[in-house]
């Protein structure tokens, strides 16, 4: 995906009004047309976000075809209704909107502002580009050639190396193991008939989540929530992956570089975030390895052996897939040294979960950053789309930080023991590692 684009300067002008988390009231907005959509109103500034997105995403694209999803995400200001290129971009300046899209396996998401005195053009504007996007050829060709030099680049890069071995060697062939961004070989073959597919695959209001924070009320969101989504159509949503459990079998995989570094890349299965004991467990993975300095893995293999920089570990929650997965670099020499110190951690954070002091400590941290959060309309507005992708319910934000006061010490542990499994970690290794070998050497 391309870079986004500056934030024009009508728009930077503007000072963000921070609201607390606790004090932000959402209002359930329905439209004429059966659009559903939360709101946070905010009349401090004349600046309005939207965070919205429909089911579907990079799971859906063809075999061969990995990227397509992601293609579209950087052709939708490339010309839509009867504004070629140049013209939509253009009045995309005058009119200092942002917009901006992004492709993740299960959902395609798209970013928006826009000044309140002009609301209802910069609406217009989103709607040809939801629409009536062109897909034309000379701009695909321009596009095809800027995410062709993203995905070399990424081809060299390490730690995407490692990552993507460790994806395929835990998912196989489900969709996840897929390259959402695609590579050079897909990109190559991606056509305007694939992205103009794929366009109808994906823009439909039946999967379709918004969240609208700022200098709005209720009657005008309910307008433009028709105005802008109503000419989509109301079919199903593409068929998502299937439910899928991470192998509980140790592998291990080295990928020959000449770098002075080995990045290490490491999991296993996790949870979804539906599962009732998701708050529990996030708070068990930021003592072990969430929180950076401070964690278990950044005492043990950092502070105390100056083994790397950073090393990390966490739950990654797919639609239908969870993982346990973190990543450290360390040299060379030191590659097997840094995984067996990991390992040994992890063992004994399972046996033991974390002290009292540890617990205490990472509630107050968790709950006093949740504010962070919430301190722009664009921020407010992406928690609010994320709380009801993961069907959280409208009420999630004032009750978030008190969950996370309410894990026990004994919940802690007992998480502890189901994140943490040194012995079923799938590994993978880009470097020249010393003391690691791939399976069956």
């Amino acid at each position: 995906m391309r870079p986004l684009r500056p934030f024009f300067a009508a728009l930077a002008i503007v000072a963000i009004h921070v609201l607390p988390a606790q004090a932000i009231e959402i209002k359930e907005v329905k439209s004429k047309g059966g659009i559903t959509a939360w709101l946070v109103e905010d009349h401090t500034n004349p600046l309005i976000a939207m965070q919205f997105s429909f089911s579907g995403g990079a799971v859906n694209d063809a075999a061969g075809k990995e990227g397509t999803a992601n293609f579209i995400t950087a052709m939708m200001d490339e010309g839509a209704g009867d504004l070629d290129s140049a013209a939509f971009q253009a009045k995309r300046d005058e009119l200092a909107m942002k917009m901006s899209f992004d492709a993740s396996f299960d959902r395609f998401q798209g970013s928006f502002q826009t000044l309140a005195n002009r609301r209802d053009a910069s609406f217009a504007l989103l709607k040809l580009a939801l629409a009536k996007p062109h897909f034309a050829q000379e701009p695909l060709d321009r596009v095809r050639d800027q995410l062709l030099v993203g995905a070399r680049r990424k081809e060299e890069e390490p730690d995407t190396i490692s990552s993507r071995a460790w994806m395929a060697k835990a998912f196989a062939d489900h969709p996840y193991a897929r390259e959402t961004d695609g590579t050079v070989k897909s990109i190559a073959t991606i056509t305007a008939e694939d992205l103009k597919a794929m366009h109808k695959q994906l823009f439909s209001r039946k999967g379709l989540k918004v969240a609208v924070v700022g200098d709005i009320d209720e009657a005008t969101l309910a307008r433009l929530l028709d105005e802008t989504f109503g000419d989509l159509p109301d079919t199903d949503p593409p068929k998502a992956a299937p439910m899928f459990h991470v192998d509980g079998k140790p592998m291990t995989e080295v990928i020959d570089r000449d770098i002075p570094q080995s990045i290490i890349t490491f999991g296993t299965d996790g949870m979804l975030r539906a599962d009732p004991d998701f708050i529990p467990a996030y708070v068990a993975s930021f003592v072990l390895g969430g929180g950076g300095f401070g964690s278990r893995l950044t005492e043990e293999v950092r502070e105390k052996r100056g083994l790397t920089y950073g090393v990390s570990i966490g739950l990654y929650s797919f639609d239908h897939a969870g993982l346990v997965f973190g990543q450290l670099g360390t040299r060379n020499e030191k590659a097997g040294e840094a995984l067996g110190v990991v390992k040994d951690t992890m063992r004994k954070f399972a046996e033991e979960g974390p002290t009292a002091a540890e617990l205490a400590e990472t509630k107050t941290y968790l709950t006093g950053s949740y504010a962070l959060r919430f301190d722009s309309n664009s921020k407010i507005a992406r928690q609010l789309l994320a709380i009801q992708e993961d069907n959280l319910g409208i009420d999630y934000i004032n009750r978030r930080n008190d969950m996370i006061d309410a894990v026990t010490l004994d919940q802690a542990k007992v998480q502890a023991r189901r994140i943490s499994e040194p012995d079923k970690l799938i590994v993978t290794v880009v470097g020249k590692p010393e003391g690691i070998k791939s399976d069956g050497q």
